[in-house]
């Protein structure tokens, strides 16, 4: 089968934004671009990670900002523009994660999670599109996750951000194909993170952030559209997505039994 994106690999002389770059996968993603001789701006709230990760890679630029402002991200790829000239890739790695349920709901949560998980990454496209299509190569990578393949108990708050992003996803690669800009959209399974620290649940094939890069540049090597993983969990995931409303309800409170 034809892939949906150029395959991407070769990363010697490549310009990368990794977008939440602080911690967990972003970190993890940006070690291994670097570490295969990509040029990579690092970005997050947190400084002082960033900052290590440049002092570890010559090839490296710390720029922090809060995705939630209206106009750091176009402040950052003018930085980025102004050091290397070109991008060729924008990672968008950035979330905030609180399990809710309807019996606790906390509406002031709920907006802070499409403010960082969604409208974030809207700032991100307003800054990086125009570069893009003028260039007429590059591409977009958004990390949803398969929280939003379909509702989820504990969820309620984390997963519209994620689907949403997953329908961004779609619709910005039918968008961007004459403009010759790839997308591509990886949805993680549970992966050792900071955000995922705080579940009281047991996780099943949970894999280290390190194995979430390695799927990732593999995925963009391929060509991918949808990069997923652990498979021997996503699959499965997958399945319980074609179920129809009566069957998945049952089988959703069969296995996380809530």
């Amino acid at each position: 089968m034809k892939p949906l994106n150029p395959p991407l690999a070769g990363w010697s002389g490549r310009t990368v934004w990794v977008v939440g770059a602080s911690s967990g996968i972003g970190l993890a993603v940006a070690h291994e671009l670097a570490q295969a001789g990509a040029r990579v701006m690092v970005s997050a709230r947190q400084a002082e990670p960033l900052e290590r990760f440049a002092r570890e890679h010559p090839q490296a630029l710390a720029c922090p900002l809060d995705v939630t402002g209206p106009n750091a991200a176009h402040a950052a790829v003018h930085n980025l523009l102004e050091r290397w000239g070109r991008l060729d890739l924008v990672v968008y790695c950035v979330g905030h994660y609180r399990a809710q349920r309807a019996d606790a709901y906390d509406c002031a949560d709920m907006q802070r999670h499409m403010e960082v998980n969604y409208f974030g990454a809207l700032n991100v496209l307003d800054a990086v599109l125009p570069v893009l299509r003028k260039q007429r190569s590059g591409h977009i990578s958004l990390v949803a996750s398969v929280a939003g393949y379909r509702g989820l108990p504990q969820g309620l708050a984390y997963g519209p951000t994620k689907a949403a992003l997953i329908h961004l996803a779609e619709v910005l690669y039918q968008d961007l194909r004459r403009d010759d800009v790839a997308v591509s959209v990886v949805n993680p399974g549970f992966v050792r993170t900071p955000l995922t620290s705080a579940n009281t649940f047991a996780m099943p094939a949970l894999i280290e952030p390190e194995e979430a890069a390695r799927q990732m540049l593999a995925g963009w090597a391929r060509g991918a559209f949808e990069i997923h993983f652990p498979r021997r969990f996503t699959w499965w995931l997958k399945l319980l997505r074609l179920l129809p409303y009566p069957l998945y309800y049952p089988a959703v409170r069969r296995v996380t039994g809530l």
